[in-house]
């Protein structure tokens, strides 16, 4: 088995026709997302950015086949999501590695289940690895590894499959902020090279604003999207672009759509391509 080759830019479109999610049971049933309709094109990078419980991952749970919304159609490609399937990867917060494989064999154990030989899935599992930068690593148990190490490994797992999409429900949360940039940027690398279609969910706007093509900004529960937020910024992207003044201008605007007692104001003008105004800047978060 060769090595995954890039997704086609035509698989993994979602959307999603006045989506509605009701969850727990009788009395204590609540609506968690309500009335949600989007449209993300192939390949694209969007977060759902939003307080904590506002139904973001609860939608990603949807689009993952776990949920069933209680209203509204989800499809991707077409075709209705109805159940888990590896063409939706899933990363969470917490990696979902074995302890008892070594890293090569977590890595490749998709492909095991589909009955590929060994020598094909571990060259195959090499070459993933490889490209999150953990080549070496390949002998070792989960509980050798740094939490980010670990959320590379699950990353190469997940994009041994090729998904058309590939849902991450804030994997970094738990990373320290150096270890945090350093993953932002190979996740960037990784999508690149692949062209998977990325939803996110963060709560963290710095977050948010690097990583992604558009920002979808939810409410409070039940989760609605207040605005769709396309970003301006260009690729490739680096730390020095939270140092821009279009950067701090687009972070105060999203603090004001997630703090709904205030009032929030218009999106302001930016600067071509993302270029740094100095005078701006003093004034910058």
């Amino acid at each position: 088995m060769n090595a995954p080759l890039p997704l086609a830019t035509t698989a993994g479109r979602i959307a999603l026709d006045r989506v509605s999610i009701r969850v727990g049971h009788g009395q204590d049933a609540f609506a968690a997302v309500q009335d949600v309709t989007l449209d993300i094109a192939p390949g694209e990078f969007v977060c759902l950015l939003g307080p904590s419980g506002c139904g973001k991952s609860t939608l990603l749970g949807a689009l993952a086949g776990h949920l069933s919304p209680s209203a509204g159609a989800l499809q991707v490609d077409g075709a209705s999501v109805a159940g888990p399937s590896p063409q939706r990867g899933l990363v969470f917060q917490q990696h979902t590695l074995f302890p008892w494989r070594r890293v090569i064999d977590n890595v490749a154990f998709g492909l095991k289940m589909r009955g590929e030989p060994r020598a094909a899935r571990h060259a195959a599992a090499r070459e993933l690895l490889a490209l999150v930068g953990l080549a070496g690593f390949e002998n070792r148990y989960p509980a050798q590894l740094s939490g980010g190490m670990q959320q590379r490994v699950e990353i190469a797992r997940v994009l041994l499959g090729q998904p058309r999409v590939l849902l991450m429900d804030e994997p970094f949360g738990a990373l320290d902020a150096l270890t945090r940039l350093k993953m932002q940027q190979l996740l960037l690398d990784v999508w690149s090279r692949f062209g998977t279609t990325v939803v996110f969910v963060t709560h963290d706007i710095d977050e948010a604003l690097f990583l992604a093509d558009r920002i979808l900004v939810m409410s409070p529960r039940p989760g609605r999207i207040v605005e769709d937020l396309r970003l301006p910024f260009t690729r490739p992207r680096d730390a020095a672009l939270s140092t821009t003044a279009d950067f701090a201008a687009l972070k105060r605007h999203c603090l004001a759509l997630l703090h709904h007692d205030a009032p929030t104001q218009p999106l302001p003008r930016l600067t071509p391509l993302g270029a740094p105004d100095v005078h701006a800047l003093q004034f910058a978060i």
